[in-house]
């Protein structure tokens, strides 16, 4: 395990091989809520292998898990992304969620994503990617130049990319919070939780190339 200084940022975050360790598992495992994302060899889920997930829970601490070529499970990744007691916030859940269950059998529950969130209340938009959120709510610009690189050659990501990757995650709990609140705010709050209950169903459909299901 390496640790990795964020540029310009205070917080150190930590990088692992294939799982995270036991006792950092456990103090994950005691947060209300995480926040969660991956980067992948490309958008296809049978062809595109998951390369690295990333993890910030709301005191910022961030864990990079890179995950080996050929790898199929990660037990105490598994364990954590399956607490039920512990809400799971993504942008596009849609996407991670199936890559996790695709590429290490992990049914991740219960679950937030802030894009649905974002497309069901922020009516005023049409700009709902994680740059433009976390631009509004939290007057942070990403820098976004590492999204499309090599994540395959985990052993030797730059540290551009490990920036990127932290910074994909160090804002979504925060975004979660102020989304919660207009959500609440313009009654949709209920629609919401359907929206991301529903989500499962959708992955598997994804995951059995349905596409279109409820065209006519």
């Amino acid at each position: 395990m390496t640790k990795n200084q964020t540029q310009g940022m205070e917080l150190a975050f930590q990088v692992c091989d294939r799982d995270i360790p036991d006792e950092l598992c456990q103090e994950y495992l005691g947060a209300e809520a995480i926040a969660v994302d991956t980067e992948t060899m490309g958008l296809i889920y049978q062809r595109d292998r998951l390369c690295l997930v990333q993890l910030c829970d709301p005191n910022g601490k961030v864990t990079a898990i890179r995950i080996a070529k050929g790898q199929t499970d990660a037990p105490n990744l598994k364990k954590l992304l399956e607490a039920t007691n512990v809400l799971k916030v993504f942008h596009f859940a849609r996407f991670d969620v199936a890559m996790l269950r695709q590429n290490l059998d992990i049914a991740v529950t219960p679950v937030f994503c802030t894009k649905i969130a974002s497309k069901l209340v922020r009516t005023y938009t049409n700009r709902h990617g994680l740059k433009e959120l976390v631009l509004e709510l939290e007057r942070v610009e990403l820098d976004k130049s590492s999204q499309s690189s090599d994540w395959g050659n985990a052993a030797n990501l730059s540290d551009e990319q490990l920036n990127y990757a932290a910074n994909d995650v160090r804002y979504l709990l925060s975004v979660r919070n102020k989304l919660v609140a207009m959500l609440q705010r313009e009654d949709r709050w209920e629609l919401a939780q359907q929206c991301f209950e529903a989500l499962q169903v959708l992955v598997t459909l994804d995951l059995l190339h349905y596409k279109d299901l409820f065209e006519h």
